[in-house]
């Protein structure tokens, strides 16, 4: 089998050809242009007309038989689609690969509207006490959801709902995040923060390989193939579209963290520029490192710190690997360190609210 790969010098085009590669199938890159700058990554290599072309059938046809050529991968939504006419006339034998590009670019759109929609209809059963913010409005919700999913990261749906719901009903003061890693959860924060203008978000977090190590062997095995360094490159490419003066980041370890923001209230770095902060938070995401001690240490540092009528979220209280966050929060919940308006669980995580 012999595939054709038109227009060549694609970026989905590239990746597709790597995977042929890997699975060793033959390939011919074709190309409109007479000077294609892709064209020393393939070892068979055409020229091909634009679509729009009068000699393009006739030039398709004679590459289809000259090359031997059994299935065509396009990733440009035009050639697709006069491919889909055009192929079953000229070289019925042929097959165009994949659905149109211009369905499969709208494709995650698409999953992650019906997960806003679904989310949307079922906001309502969470049992939260009313608010006196408005929520936000559908395509703002919407917005949410989709830019999330773009992230990789582990913060679920039904997690992503009740955090869009508290921050109506959370008082002004910063949020903390302790445990930022790739940004995902980061980005909901910041996200809901300006939504309902609660305050600026600042992440905390080493982003240090040494860090990672939680005494869970398969963790441990995961953490021992990914790069610290890399995760935070990666959260700063997710996170720098949307900073408006609004985020920053201390790269510390927790304990250490808390003492610079209890020191100082401005933060300031080469990508972020300079955050202001109150000093006193409103949202406390704890999701570092889920060691037992490392959780505990984490709810030391910082637990105080929130104000009346502000939340704190253990990520994680239920997890298959370990029961570290859980006993940390059980922990906090059991030493009456401070009143407890509400606490439940939902989407994975226990979400306390403390004070009056």
């Amino acid at each position: 089998m012999t595939t054709l790969i038109f227009p060549a010098g694609m970026p989905r085009a590239i990746a597709y050809m790597g995977d042929c590669v890997k699975q060793r199938k033959a390939i011919v890159g074709a190309s409109s242009l007479v000077n294609d700058p892709c064209r020393d990554q393939y070892e068979e290599w055409e020229f091909l007309p634009y679509v729009n072309d009068k000699e393009f059938g006739y030039a398709l046809s004679a590459l289809l038989q000259r090359c031997a050529v059994t299935e065509v991968f396009t990733a440009n939504p035009v050639v697709w689609d006069v491919l889909k006419g055009l192929l079953p006339k000229l070289a019925p034998t042929v097959s165009l690969l994949g659905e149109s590009p211009a369905a499969e670019m709208l494709a995650g759109y698409r999953s992650s509207k019906q997960v806003a929609d679904r989310l949307w209809e079922n906001r309502d059963f969470l049992g939260l006490p009313a608010s006196s913010k408005a929520r936000m409005g559908r395509p703002a919700f919407n917005a949410l959801v989709r830019h999330a999913d773009v992230i990789p990261g582990m913060c679920d749906h039904q997690k992503m709902l009740v955090l869009s719901e508290i921050f109506r009903d959370t008082p002004a003061g910063d949020i903390v995040e302790i445990g930022s890693w790739w940004g995902k959860s980061a980005f909901i924060l910041a996200y809901l923060a300006r939504q309902y203008d609660v305050g600026n978000l600042l992440c905390v977090d080493p982003w240090s390989d040494a860090h990672l190590v939680q005494d869970d062997k398969l963790v441990d095995q995961l953490s021992a193939e990914v790069s610290a360094e890399e995760a935070h490159q990666v959260f700063l490419a997710n996170l720098m579209p949307y900073s408006d003066g609004n985020i920053n980041f201390l790269r510390l370890p927790s304990v250490e963290g808390a003492a610079e923001y209890r020191k100082h209230r401005t933060v300031q770095t080469d990508g972020f520029g300079t955050t202001a902060y109150k000093g006193s938070i409103a949202v406390l995401h704890i999701d570092g490192n889920h060691e037992h001690s490392a959780v505990a240490a984490d709810t030391h540092a910082w637990a105080d710190l929130v104000i009346d009528g502000g939340w704190i979220v253990f990520d994680d209280y239920k997890w298959p690997y370990g029961d570290g966050p859980k006993l940390a929060a059980d922990g906090y919940l059991a030493s009456g360190a401070r009143s407890i308006s509400s606490a439940f669980f939902s989407g994975g995580a226990l979400f306390v609210r403390v004070g009056a």
